[in-house]
């Protein structure tokens, strides 16, 4: 009994290593671009639904071998974690509901607070605060505010018992984190009245819902993918989504009202078995009341978020972007960062200490709304400092976005929304598009 029981416990840590491999690989996979990369998340699927299904029907033998609850609500929160990242690469809201599953599953049945010795062990606690991390990003994403306020209280408490029995560890990052969400959820009250998500509820009369999807399938271009870019000094965030890339996200998003809800069908493979990872899984075995899908209603655009880029990083994801981007279809480029407005009249010469950065503007000085004047001799530049920045304090080249930069982005058909405090600039500087 006792060699079967380490047989099946060494099956079990080897389906562990082999999930977390496969794990690595796709953790680090960009978000952004349309390069096929669903033959890995296949792979990590299948691994992590094996390895679950595994530890449920040997859950006893394991048990004895000294298998923790921590362990398993770790394998949960690893899956959770899977979701929201196949998520943030198609914003498929179903791979978000999924992640919530699984976290509010962790959460329900206490896997790291049933786990014994687990408040002196502070690996296992570390393992517990990022996952109330994860699980409040989510939360709020789907706008489930009992649960994020629930959550908070949770994490507060969590954090305070932390510093009291980890005295030797500086917890400042943790205290932070708890900073940056009462602030986040602070600035966005005024906003939770109704889903800034377009909701079939708020935003469409009933008798129209059968003719949505003939509206959009008609347009002439298709709204597939948008790129959202924020850099403010201390703004408003948590973790690294800012405020105003949360808003803009849930305004590019259909809100799954389940007004459209069909069950979803899953094609047998040629062995004969029923997979379906693009929807929910259900391999935690609990009542998704939440799951759905709405086959009349046009997909989210894919988003890619940036936050706090640098330009040439801002400059690289949008090429990026627009290389992939699909025939008939239109990106939307939204951009939240403080601007500088420079009206002085000096010789672009003499503020660089050289010709270079004059060069670059030479050709596009009068499409971009600059107006060139002389002065004893000297051609001069009027709005030459127009530009938005996107670094640290300070006047670098290297972080200044001008209009100009994106000009060749215009190829494509380019929604373009600046939410700043110079966004005139831009307005001008792209008025001739």
């Amino acid at each position: 009994m006792s060699e079967n029981n380490d047989v099946t416990l060494q099956t079990f840590r080897a389906l562990v290593e082999s999930a977390d491999h496969k794990f690595a690989r796709v953790r680090d996979v960009p978000a952004y671009g349309r390069v096929s990369q669903s033959h890995f998340f296949h792979k990590v699927f299948k691994a992590y639904t094996r390895l679950w299904k595994y530890q449920q029907e040997n859950r006893s033998k394991l048990v004895q071998c000294g298998l923790k609850r921590w362990e398993i609500g770790e394998i949960a929160s690893r899956i959770g974690q899977l979701y929201f990242s196949q998520y943030m690469r198609t914003s498929d809201i179903r791979f978000l509901v999924e992640a919530y599953v699984f976290y509010e599953a962790i959460l329900s049945r206490r896997y790291f607070e049933g786990s014994e010795g687990s408040p002196r062990d502070l690996g296992v606690r570390s393992k517990e605060l990022r996952f109330y991390a994860r699980f409040l990003l989510v939360s709020i994403i789907l706008n489930r505010f009992e649960m994020v306020s629930h959550l908070m209280d949770r994490f507060v408490a969590l954090v305070d018992d932390c510093r009291s029995n980890f005295r030797e560890t500086n917890f400042k990052e943790w205290k932070q984190v708890v900073q940056e969400i009462v602030r986040f959820t602070k600035a966005d009250k005024g906003f939770s009245i109704r889903p800034l998500r377009y909701c079939t509820t708020f935003d469409t009369h009933r008798s129209s819902l059968p003719y949505v999807a003939r509206f959009h399938a008609k347009r002439v271009l298709k709204f597939q993918d948008a790129l959202l870019a924020s850099y403010h000094r201390n703004e408003v965030k948590f973790a690294e989504l800012t405020l105003d890339t949360y808003r803009m996200i849930q305004c590019l998003e259909w809100e799954p009202s389940g007004l459209f809800y069909q069950k979803p069908t899953v094609k047998p493979t040629e062995n004969g078995d029923s997979i379906d990872h693009s929807g929910a899984s259900g391999i935690i075995s609990m009542n998704l009341a939440a799951d759905m899908t709405d086959p009349n209603m046009p997909s989210n655009p894919r988003k890619a978020t940036l936050y706090h880029p640098s330009v040439t990083h801002l400059m690289a994801v949008m090429a990026t972007i627009c290389e992939e981007l699909p025939p008939d279809s239109v990106v939307l480029l939204y951009i939240s960062a403080s601007g500088k407005t420079g009206h002085s009249n000096v010789s672009p010469t003499e503020k660089s200490g050289g010709s270079s950065k004059y060069s670059r503007y030479k050709g596009l000085s009068q499409n971009l709304g600059t107006s060139e004047t002389q002065n004893n001799g000297k051609r001069e530049l009027s709005s030459y400092d127009d530009y938005l920045w996107f670094g640290p304090k300070g006047n670098s080249g290297s972080n200044s976005l001008y209009p100009g930069d994106l000009i060749p982005f215009t190829r494509k058909p380019l929604f373009l929304i600046i939410d700043s405090d110079n966004s005139h600039a831009f307005k001008a500087g792209f008025a001739w598009c």
